[in-house]
């Protein structure tokens, strides 16, 4: 038990690897012992890595419960096991990928991505915030990404899910602060994670019926190779992205918006800067499709316009 205040009870979603497996290690390994986790999964049958990760924190400062955030008694059922009901911070994380050209996405497809990363999201946030408003306290956090504020193209769905999210988030901060309750969304750009390791490699090998042979060129030849390279040089780990969220949740005055890539910075405020949004669109056309054999140089521009003035706007992990 932390000293001098009692343990903050976090319950944090897709826990069972990537960044909710670290955000959820960081937080109970936590030197002063201030939080006690309640790291979830879909499966608990997934739990070793977290389990082994954790060390002497699990049992202790850390707790698993099996939540499926797609299904409303799941939900219901992990947070009427939590004492009281109480969370003080709820961290969504869980979130699936989806990645290709529209034409040869089936429409459940897309309603599965939809389904867990703004349903989800949704759900949970219905489940907690009666009792936060209650209490006059609470925080939540959403794992949102760079995707949900820029368009990234083949990445349609997956990019409309958390542009949902966004804009559900900052509709909602606005009657949360009337209750004193924070939110607060987490945009990371690129992250080195299994998870897009192996769904880079698989959507390479795909066949795309319904997509025209170009439009799957431009996919496979000049799409995937790009994005290889942005995750080279721009990548950051599952741990920088909980070192970004754990900072989040110490602030007296948290920020909503947290981008966690100082480097997605300029991209971000080029796309404000013109209203019309011809820029951004004109902007990742010719990077895509005019200069991708340039991309390693455009990198380097990026890391360039990247000044010092930019990085206080970023919650940085460091």
């Amino acid at each position: 038990m932390a000293s001098g205040c009692e343990q903050k009870v976090v319950l944090i979603t897709g826990c069972s690897s990537g960044i909710g497996l670290r955000i959820a290690v960081l937080l109970a390994r936590d030197e002063q012992k201030r939080y006690h986790v309640i790291a979830t999964m879909r499966d608990l049958k997934k739990k070793d890595r977290l389990v082994e990760a954790a060390g002497d924190a699990y049992g202790k400062t850390l707790t698993l419960l099996p939540l499926d955030v797609c299904s409303d008694d799941s939900v219901r059922q992990c947070i009427d096991s939590v004492k009281d009901r109480h969370i003080d911070v709820l961290i969504n994380n869980a979130g699936v990928g989806l990645l290709g050209p529209v034409e040869s996405i089936s429409m459940d497809e897309m309603k599965k991505v939809f389904e867990t990363n703004f349903f989800g999201t949704v759900r949970m946030i219905k489940e907690v915030m009666p009792d936060m408003k209650k209490r006059r306290a609470g925080h939540i956090i959403v794992m949102s990404s760079v995707m949900g504020l820029q368009g990234v193209v083949f990445n349609d769905v997956y990019t409309a899910s958390k542009f949902a999210i966004e804009g559900f988030c900052e509709s909602m901060a606005v009657q949360l602060l009337k209750f004193n309750v924070k939110l607060s969304m987490i945009e990371p750009g690129p992250v080195h994670t299994e998870f897009e390791t192996k769904m880079m490699q698989e959507v390479a090998k795909m066949e795309y019926p319904g997509a025209d042979a170009d439009t799957v060129r431009y996919f496979k030849d000049v799409y995937i190779p790009s994005s290889i390279d942005i995750f080279e040089a721009l990548g950051q780990t599952p741990e920088d992205i909980a070192k970004c969220t754990k900072k989040v949740i110490e602030s007296s005055q948290p920020r909503f918006r947290n981008l966690t890539n100082s480097l997605y910075t300029p991209i971000v405020a080029m796309k404000y800067a013109d209203e019309t949004g011809g820029l951004s669109v004109h902007t990742f056309y010719n990077l895509l499709f005019n200069f991708g054999s340039l991309m390693h140089i455009t990198m380097s521009i990026l890391k360039c316009l990247t000044c010092n003035c930019l990085r206080r706007r970023t919650i940085s992990p460091d």
